[in-house]
């Protein structure tokens, strides 16, 4: 059954400030939506919302997953429901490897949270390294890759490739990517958009975060969404993008007569 994301008047707060203020979105498998906005319009609240971030509250409304609410589920309960994200700032982990990282993080979603499930889903070391040889074929990756230290001395570029090399092992229903453009050159957009653009698919639906209209030359969403204080005010196809490139968020912006369009 295809899998459907749904947030309808969710309201969220950090450190008692409301940012999130009434968003309503719905994402569905096999889908790709931007979501772009400006510096500060509470794009990546909303990611670390979605994931479950116990740093941000929700104070109203409800996200679910086929009807089913999310908010009272832990973030592992939600990447075992096929939900993912990945960061705008990739935390580096010294000691650590990215095999060794991809292999128990990809172990802990096939067990349903009990000890006993988990080991009897966990794959060999063996398995896991032709499993994932075979990933980072598909996403044109040195294997080298694989035995540094998770993204302990990576370039921008390498740090969101890693994260989208997370996405080929989990092979998440519905990923959510927070500004993975960001503070990458040209030729890293490429990159990464090339990746993206290898998995996603039918499987897996997308909710892409940015701020720059840059990565949709290479990315084409199906849907492209407007944020601005915390809620979605326009809605349209790739004419909305190319829209905001010529006249700015500034134009949509209510007060300036924008209008607010009807969220998917």
């Amino acid at each position: 059954m295809p899998i459907e994301l749904s947030m309808k008047d969710l309201h969220a707060s950090v450190e008692g400030k409301e940012i999130l203020k009434g968003l309503s979105l719905t994402v569905r498998e096999g889908e790709i939506h931007a979501l772009m906005g400006p510096n500060g319009s509470g794009k990546s609240t909303l990611a670390f919302v979605l994931m479950g971030h116990p740093k941000y509250k929700v104070t109203q409304g409800d996200i679910t997953l086929n009807g089913e609410s999310i908010l009272a589920m832990l973030p592992n309960v939600r990447a075992q429901k096929g939900l993912f994200l990945a960061f705008q700032y990739p935390f580096e982990v010294p000691g650590v490897t990215v095999f060794n990282f991809l292999r128990t993080a990809y172990n802990a979603l096939r067990g349903s949270g009990q000890p006993k499930d988990i080991a009897a889903e966990t794959v060999s070391v063996w398995e896991f390294r032709d499993f994932l040889a075979e990933k980072l074929k598909l996403l044109k990756m040195d294997e080298e890759f694989a035995s540094r230290y998770l993204n302990t001395g990576f370039s921008g570029g390498e740090k969101k490739r890693c994260e989208i090399l997370q996405m080929a092992v989990l092979q998440p229903r519905l990923a959510v990517l927070d500004e993975t453009d960001s503070g990458l050159d040209i030729d890293s957009v490429k990159t990464v958009a090339e990746g993206i653009n290898t998995l996603s698919g039918p499987e897996m639906g997308v909710l892409l975060i940015t701020h720059y209209q840059r990565i949709l030359r290479y990315i084409r969403p199906q849907f492209v969404h407007v944020m601005i204080d915390g809620v979605v005010v326009r809605s349209g196809g790739e004419e909305l993008a190319l829209l905001l490139e010529e006249k700015g968020y500034e134009s949509l912006k209510p007060d300036n007569g924008g209008g607010a369009g009807p969220p998917n």
